[in-house]
């Protein structure tokens, strides 16, 4: 099942806490855990961030306002604009970095982004009064701060903070600052949008002065980028007129200097063909973790079932050697490959197709600038395995492709999508066109985009979770996988929407088990891996820890629903209370809703079920809901209602968990669960961690 906890749609991950640790300090422990715990914890647990102590004389590269005047030697040109980030997958960072290219083209402020984990926040208060804070914030799982934004949320919303010269929170440390904020949420979630609301509310408790109303994405509704749009319109035109900003005709400026390197071939031991990390260039792999992905041999896989539409996948990777430990309920990222056809596409329109295997350099053109792909690399490695060439084409990049169309013609109707909100949905985001359709679409000639734009434009390719579907103690070496393989058909247009990760992790089993039949989607994969690394059928992955965790009392009730895939965790769940109670251990009622369309078609892991029953006796119950087999459709929700009485009795001192869609399931399972027990206790479940959810949208 691939996970969606953020509405930050696509950066990045990193290290999570590991609790053991916390034993030994103390105090602090028990306070930086009441903050981790709070509210749901479906969500993952946040990375170990080492927050220093507000007494601490701040180091020059962990200053926000010390980079911005060491940015040029001139202080006339320090900078006046800074873009901060809170971003889970990636998108918060693309608007962030959006943004502060507008706003330098446009406005001719001197702009850099920040991404938040980069920076202490004690001298905030130094912020120059000529400058401008811009907060671009997502809200992670359910009202929660992002890995890379907790040290400064926990910052700024503590009483006990004390800013440089000693100035405390009630000595509006913050006059200085100009701000304006826009959060990226998901209205399926109870807690939509919750950090920019934070956000907001301690700026200002704190002194700092909001120049515009805050924004709100909604990625529910998947409005999320003609929300930002709305607001970043709005935002800049209130910006312009309090600070005496004058609007000039944008022109590209590219952010990277593409240097292309004769000296250097694909051969050459020290250009990136698609390696993660320098890491696994200089083959000194070791420890894997979020930035260092494991490489894991598939030790088997399956389909569970295939249908004209679908396919669900069962893949087990081998851990064995690793170093990577996984907990029942935990997260795998899978970090995917580009299909060939896209890939080859893009290279198409771009009129790269001869330089595919070209060796470039990127140098920022300014200090403040990430790299944002490994170098020195070539045009093909770098479609191939770091940048999103798949993903949906946000209308802001039309006006920069206007200047660099091969035609006036085609700059005329480029021109029309970047003005007009309805053609360029009905053009580009309804039949989901991604960049290299988009500019066949338009033109069938190559484009002469300098690739600057492409990096600037396109997201890091970024890791796909999914709940783990094995139990670590029955099964500590190897962790599940359990997926549907994404490809959409729509009838209002021929293109089909194939997910990344899913049909590339098809195109593995089927090459694992030494399958002769062709991807049915037409989709082919360079599936050995940049230099053969991924030779013997590896994916790269790594292990992100969850708070989706049965009771640590095993006699305890549980309740569970996970309709199509969302049954992954509970089959590692079930798995555990089997293997438990074969131990002796007892074990407490174990209650499962599973929905699927049809018996005979997509019921997954149907033969398990009665292997466990055997284990489990009356212990074990499975409810089935069909929602395609018989003359009404039924859902989970209707037949949690129907065993009302029973769910309520077993509540009183048990945990409710639900895995799936959050957008529809999840919202009528809540409810239906508000309708059996009311609104209070359903919350004081939550606070009390036995309601827990592991959902996406």
């Amino acid at each position: 099942m691939a996970i969606q906890v953020s509405s930050d749609t696509v950066s990045d991950i990193a290290k999570k806490v590991d609790y053991s640790d916390y034993i030994i300090l103390g105090f602090v422990a028990l306070a930086t855990v009441a903050w981790f715990t709070k509210g749901k914890l479906w969500s993952v647990s946040k990375r170990e961030v080492s927050v220093v102590p507000a007494t601490t004389k701040l180091s020059a590269s962990r200053s926000i306002v010390q980079k911005m005047r060491d940015s040029l030697a001139n202080a006339q040109q320090n900078k006046n604009a800074v873009v901060f980030y809170g971003s889970q997958t990636g998108t918060a960072e693309d608007y962030a970095t959006r943004l502060a290219k507008e706003g330098h083209q446009k406005y001719g402020l001197r702009t850099m982004t920040a991404d938040m984990e980069d920076y202490d926040y004690d001298n905030l208060d130094e912020f120059p009064d000529d400058s401008v804070a811009i907060f671009v914030v997502a809200t992670y799982g359910e009202g929660e701060p992002t890995d890379n934004s907790t040290a400064f949320f926990e910052f700024i919303q503590d009483e006990n903070s004390i800013f440089s010269e000693g100035k405390t929170v009630d000595e509006k440390p913050l006059e200085s600052m100009q701000y304006v904020a826009f959060g990226l949420g998901n209205k399926t979630y109870e807690h939509y949008n919750a950090m920019v609301k934070i956000c907001d509310r301690a700026l200002t408790k704190l002194g700092a002065t909001a120049l515009t109303d805050y924004g709100m994405g909604d990625d529910g509704d998947g409005t999320m980028e003609e929300d930002f749009i709305t607001w970043k319109d709005a935002m800049w035109s209130a910006l312009a007129l309090r600070l005496g900003l004058e609007e000039r005709e944008a022109t590209y400026e590219a952010s990277f200097s593409v240097m292309e390197d004769a000296e250097l071939t694909p051969d050459s031991a020290s250009v990136f063909l698609g390696e993660p990390s320098k890491k696994h260039l200089t083959k000194a792999a070791k420890p894997f973790n979020a930035n260092n992905p494991y490489f894991g041999p598939i030790a088997s896989s399956k389909e569970l079932f295939q249908t004209r539409d679908r396919n669900c996948l069962h893949l087990e990777i081998d851990l064995a050697g690793s170093g990577l430990k996984y907990k029942t309920g935990d997260h795998v990222a899978v970090w995917p490959t580009n299909p060939d056809q896209e890939v080859d596409r893009l290279l198409a329109a771009l009129g790269l197709v001869t330089k595919r295997d070209v060796v470039f350099r990127l140098k920022a053109q300014d200090s403040t600038s990430k790299i944002p792909v490994p170098q020195p690399t070539t045009y093909d490695a770098c479609l191939r395995y770091y940048l999103e060439i798949c993903g949906p084409v946000s209308r802001q990049l039309m006006g920069t492709l206007a200047q660099f169309a091969p035609s006036e013609q085609v700059k005329f109707e480029v021109t029309r999508l970047a003005q007009d909100k309805d053609y360029f949905h009905s053009k580009v985001s309804r039949p989901h066109l991604n960049l290299a359709q988009m500019l066949q679409m338009i033109s069938g000639a190559p484009w002469p985009i300098p690739f600057s734009v492409i990096l600037e434009s396109c997201g890091k390719l970024q890791p796909r979770y999914y709940s783990i579907s094995s139990s670590s103690i029955v099964n500590p070496a190897v962790v599940s996988i359990t997926a549907i393989v994404e490809s959409k058909k729509f009838e209002d247009h021929q293109n089909v929407l194939n997910g990344v990760t899913t049909n590339y992790l098809l195109a593995l089993s089927r090459k694992k088990n030494g399958e002769s039949d062709p991807h049915p989607y037409g989709l082919s994969y360079n599936i050995a891996g940049p230099r053969e690394k991924y030779a013997d059928i590896k994916v790269p992955i790594h292990i992100r820890q969850s708070n989706f965790k049965l009771p640590a009392d095993s006699s305890l009730p549980v309740v569970m629903v996970g309709p199509g895939t969302g049954v992954a965790p509970f089959r590692a769940f079930i798995q555990e209370r089997a293997h438990q109670a074969q131990n002796g251990m007892q074990i407490g009622k174990t209650l499962l809703f599973y929905g699927c369309r049809n018996e005979s078609e997509d019921f997954l892991y149907k033969d398990e079920w009665k292997q466990y029953k055997e284990i489990l006796g009356d212990a074990l119950e499975i409810d089935l809901a069909f929602s395609r087999q018989g003359p009404e459709k039924v859902y989970v929700q209707h037949r949690l209602a129907k065993r009302g009485a029973e769910v309520r009795s077993m509540l009183e001192t048990g945990t409710f968990y639900l895995c799936g869609d959050a957008a529809h399931m999840a919202r009528d399972v809540n409810n239906e669960l508000i309708k059996l027990l009311g609104e209070e206790t359903v919350k004081k479940m939550r606070s009390s961690q036995r309601h827990q959810e592991d959902v996406w949208s």
